[in-house]
């Protein structure tokens, strides 16, 4: 059986995405995934993401962030950046 490919990508959220739990939601789907990275509050409102582990389980943590309770979002910007060797866990940052 043959290891998944890892990928990494950045994550622009905008809408309804602060003060509605979107990082900790955020934070819980990419633990139970075994999903790496980080998620921040931006000042002008948006979520900024980073994540990294295989494609399938960032497609599948993005659909359990979108079915969040008081998360609606609007427009998803993402592109694919550098994985990140040796990163372990998922941090919430901003304020």
């Amino acid at each position: 059986m043959s290891e998944k490919r890892k990928i990494r990508k950045h994550f622009v959220f905008e809408g309804r995405v602060q003060g509605v739990g979107f990082r900790w939601t955020a934070k819980f789907a990419a633990e139970g995934l075994g999903l790496t990275g980080w998620v921040s509050n931006k000042s002008d409102g948006s979520v900024e993401m980073e994540i990294q582990g295989d494609e399938s389980s960032i497609a599948r943590m993005l659909m359990e962030i979108q079915n969040g309770r008081f998360i609606h979002i609007e427009n998803i910007e993402s592109q694919t950046v550098p994985v990140e060797e040796g990163e372990r866990g998922f941090y919430v940052h901003g304020y």
